[in-house]
């Protein structure tokens, strides 16, 4: 009996990697996001513990590695001489990928309206994945939407990709006005904006762009709190798997101050 149960439990996927398993879940989460509140009163995928997709050796890129790549991938061309399909998107594109950190797919499907230049916020709602080559788009990875911070510096590259258009549209889309395609970007546009800025780093892909804001962050001063806020994980444990390592040691700065008042209160009380 406890065969066949185990058997049932293969064929109904329990055998499922964590990517798999994660990938499932989003589209399931959006079905039942759809059904609220009208079939149901709250969508009971929220707040399901995932399993933790193994991370590949992280990459982290400098500031002038980043501005380097997005500088090529702004003048990319084809073979014809022509400007590629994104290349006046792709500057923009990259480096808020590196100083916000937010997945690719959020970043493809923002829209207009959800980017407020004045207060500096980005409103990430959405983002685009593809089912079997179509492109769909849903609910944050998490199933969560949350508010990330833009920095000043940004501001105009965003403003000259915007232009004039409405709060619907997409930010960033092709010369055609299509939106991105998340293959046919890392191949045409990032990986050959890459080659094109000379960059000698093995495993950079798009998403290791994330990595990249993290780890700046980090240094810049971040607490956990804020790395796991902007990048949307499910809670700082997450964040702390993922770039514990990154974060400084700091007991010896902790030692070092509980000893400096108790010294202070020592030499009080002998006085």
């Amino acid at each position: 009996m406890g065969d066949i149960a185990a058997q049932t439990q293969v064929r109904e996927g329990s055998g499922l990697g964590a990517s798999q398993t994660r990938h499932a879940y989003r589209v399931l989460a959006m079905v039942l996001e759809w059904c609220v509140p009208t079939r149901l009163p709250r969508n009971p995928a929220r707040g399901v513990k995932l399993p933790i997709r193994p991370e590949a050796e992280h990459v982290y890129l400098s500031y002038e590695q980043i501005e380097a790549l997005a500088d090529a991938a702004s003048g990319l061309k084809t073979k014809y001489g022509v400007p590629t399909a994104s290349a006046s998107v792709n500057r923009a594109m990259i480096l808020l990928l590196a100083y916000t950190g937010l997945r690719w797919g959020e970043a493809a499907a923002l829209r207009v309206g959800r980017v407020d230049l004045v207060k500096r916020r980005l409103r990430i709602a959405t983002t685009f994945y593809e089912v079997n080559g179509v492109q769909h788009e849903g609910l944050p990875k998490t199933g969560k939407r949350r508010t990330v911070p833009i920095p000043a510096s940004l501001v105009p590259e965003l403003a000259r990709v915007i232009g004039g258009r409405g709060d619907n549209e997409l930010v960033f889309r092709t010369a055609r006005g299509h939106s991105l395609r998340a293959n046919n970007w890392r191949v045409r546009e990032f990986n050959a904006a890459v080659k094109a800025a000379k960059i000698q780093v093995e495993g950079l892909t798009p998403h290791k762009l994330r990595h990249t804001a993290a780890s700046l962050a980090i240094a810049a001063g971040a607490d956990v709190k804020v790395i796991q806020h902007m990048l949307g994980h499910a809670d700082a444990a997450m964040t702390l798997n993922i770039y514990g390592h990154l974060f400084p040691d700091r007991l010896d700065e902790v030692a070092d101050t509980l000893d400096i008042r108790r010294t202070a209160l020592l030499a009080a009380r002998a006085a």
